[in-house]
């Protein structure tokens, strides 16, 4: 530990590549904060640790280290950094405009059309249109998928795209339509 306080020192007396030689010290340090503050995070929390430390490490300055007044001194900052980035977390998934609030649907699980009449076939048609005029990719894959019955893999390769990113466009089109078939 008077490694890390020598460091210390030495940043403060402006030594450039002190900062550089700090990180590789306390790493291992800040990882076991790191997991004790992940310890008290609810369970499905998506940040890991080592994001935690090295997202706590650019917040406190990364290569350009302030004067710390000693080891004390940087590991209190460390904590704090690392409470701030849970907090921003927590606050960002309950943001409305990432879905706070709002209940999960599985959307394999959902079936826009296990037997529709004329009525319901002609409400998707619309709707369809509607999803064209907003994203004409995500409307091609519901043609593709729902109409042609083609796999995410076979429409992957009809239009010259990754399988992901069918299965991106295919959850985000099920989803708009049902919202907009049940208005």
């Amino acid at each position: 530990m008077a490694d890390i306080t020598r460091i210390l020192e030495e940043i403060q007396q402006g030594d450039a590549k002190a900062a550089g030689d700090l990180l590789p010290l306390v790493y291992e340090e800040l990882r076991r904060l790191a997991a004790h503050k992940m310890a008290g995070e609810s369970p499905g929390q998506t940040l890991q640790a080592t994001a935690l430390v090295h997202e706590a490490w650019l917040r406190l300055g990364g290569d350009d280290q302030p004067d710390w007044q000693n080891r004390a001194h940087f590991f209190a900052a460390a904590a704090e950094a690392m409470r701030r980035i849970l907090i921003d977390n927590a606050r960002r998934k309950k943001c409305l405009r990432h879905g706070g609030g709002a209940e999960r649907v599985n959307l394999e699980g959902l079936e826009l059309a296990a037997s529709m009449d004329d009525e319901q076939l002609l409400a998707l048609d619309e709707a369809l249109d509607r999803l064209a005029a907003h994203d004409a990719s995500k409307a091609e894959v519901v043609k593709l998928r729902f109409f042609a019955g083609l796999t995410n893999e076979q429409a992957a390769r009809v239009l010259g795209v990754s399988e992901p990113t069918v299965k991106r466009h295919w959850a985000y089109a099920r989803a708009w339509l049902f919202r907009e078939m049940n208005l």
